[in-house]
């Protein structure tokens, strides 16, 4: 996804999908919305509940931040922490305007992105990760590579936190860090997500991110330099 000049007139609703709640919040607006999620929210259900939660906003195109791997748009995985029915979902129709969807974390990386090779780790329900390289953003699964007896997203995730303790967890996000750091080698590494706030101190090197950050890569992806719909016009400029 190349770096890329868009409209700024847009008024864009940016959606954040999240294993415990969808938070949306629209151009030109303070305050941030948001509905309980869960295992059993499907496609349809989060495209409803947000447009009854966006009442009175308005806007003319729509960012999705997905929980999993996105591929031209679309996701190509059902997500581990919600229901079915995501996979070939066709959300332009299902709002009736233009839409864009990129995995959770990456939009989030996008919203904290300052130039140069980023490394962003999403600590919430998993661990979502994503890198910009020069603006070029590549959304990645590393939470799912091996780590000890399962993968990084089973020893720093939610569902590990409270089984071990916040004193274990920290020291696991730490060692999960430092590895992932090493293997990535960026200039900048951003910590966000929910459970961020469980950290005492931040690994060497790591700034902290916000989730609202997530807000301001949505609306990136239409108005500022990144711009996910230009991943198939590499090298191009519009």
């Amino acid at each position: 996804m190349r770096m890329t000049q868009t409209n700024s007139a847009r008024k864009i609703l940016a959606v954040d999908v999240g294993g415990t709640h969808v938070k949306i919040l629209a151009s030109g607006q303070k305050q941030e919305r948001e509905i309980a999620s869960g295992p059993r929210m499907t496609a349809q259900q989060m495209v409803d509940g947000v447009k009854k939660l966006a009442r009175g906003w308005s806007y003319d195109v729509v960012s999705i931040g997905f929980p999993g791997p996105v591929l031209h748009g679309r996701p190509v995985a059902e997500p581990h922490n919600l229901g079915s029915g995501w996979t070939g979902f066709d959300f332009a129709s299902a709002f009736g305007l233009p839409v864009r969807v990129i995995n959770d974390a990456a939009m989030q990386a996008l919203g904290s992105y300052r130039g140069g090779k980023m490394l962003f780790l999403g600590l919430g329900t998993g661990l979502g990760s994503a890198m910009i390289v020069n603006g070029a953003i590549e959304p990645m699964e590393l939470g799912h590579l091996p780590y000890k007896k399962g993968t990084f997203e089973d020893y720093v995730g939610a569902k590990r936190l409270r089984q071990a303790g916040k004193k274990r967890w920290r020291k696991l996000v730490k060692d999960v860090i430092e590895r992932l750091v090493a293997a990535t080698e960026p200039d900048d590494v951003v910590i966000g997500g929910g459970n961020l706030v469980h950290l005492k101190r931040l690994p060497k090197g790591c700034r902290a991110g916000n989730n609202a950050y997530a807000f301001v890569g949505g609306f990136r992806m239409w108005n500022g330099r990144h711009s996910p719909a230009n991943r198939r016009r590499k090298g191009k400029r519009s």
